[in-house]
């Protein structure tokens, strides 16, 4: 779908790279950021009979929301890998470089900004329980605000400073830059999402202990 409306009807830019390839890196990446950030922001509302009941570490929960979809992104990226691999036996330039070191930073960052975002979200719903169906909406939009469909190259020059102050912008064009070759890589950009995820995690985690030993009165 991807190919077709947005490489052959849009004619989006891909910077030379294979179309198929390009849009499944970008939506690897997305589909494991936006999955956790959901799930964890349900964490309150999906868990309060448990909650209720039997005390432990809220925290556990987003925690190991993070961790089992480790196994679902690892299943994608194994699809990614046939496809990348028949790619490089047909001899499309798409060497990995050393930015694939990097693979494991990626992930402990999106992991991150994913639960952050989603504790912080998942503790303002036992207040405003209809902020749900928003984040869901909101989630969606964002993606169009992240490289997915497109290089940060080809971005309108007047919006680029508001794609580049997305913190997803960097890990994604990181990913595109290990192991496509995506000449467009800034490493100070994954810098600044390096240092945004530390900020909202540490946000995150301070909100949600402060909500949740007074989360079962709200809710």
């Amino acid at each position: 779908m991807f190919i077709v409306i947005f490489g052959r009807l849009a004619g989006i830019s891909t910077d030379g790279l294979p179309q198929g390839l390009f849009y499944m890196a970008g939506i690897l990446c997305w589909n494991y950021f936006s999955d956790c950030l959901n799930r964890t922001s349900l964490t309150f509302k999906d868990n309060q009979h448990i909650f209720g009941k039997v005390y432990f570490p809220r925290v556990v929960v987003p925690f190991s929301i993070i961790i089992s979809n480790l196994v679902r992104f690892g299943i994608q990226f194994f699809l990614f890998a046939i496809f990348y691999i028949y790619y490089l036996a047909q001899g499309i330039p798409i060497h990995p470089n050393i930015g694939v070191l990097l693979f494991p930073v990626l992930i402990i960052i999106m992991a991150g900004l994913a639960l952050g975002f989603g504790m912080i979200i998942s503790a303002l719903t036992t207040k405003y329980k209809d902020l749900v169906f928003l984040v869901q909406f909101g989630v969606q939009l964002w993606m169009y605000a992240t490289p997915i469909i497109y290089p940060l190259s080809a971005a309108p020059e007047k919006y680029k400073w508001l794609i580049v102050a997305n913190p997803m912008t960097a890990v994604v064009e990181a990913f595109k830059y290990g192991f496509l070759n995506q000449p467009d890589f800034n490493f100070g950009y994954l810098l600044y999402s390096a240092g945004f995820t530390v900020v909202i995690l540490l946000s995150g985690i301070l909100v949600f202990n402060k909500v949740e030993k007074r989360f079962m009165d709200t809710i």
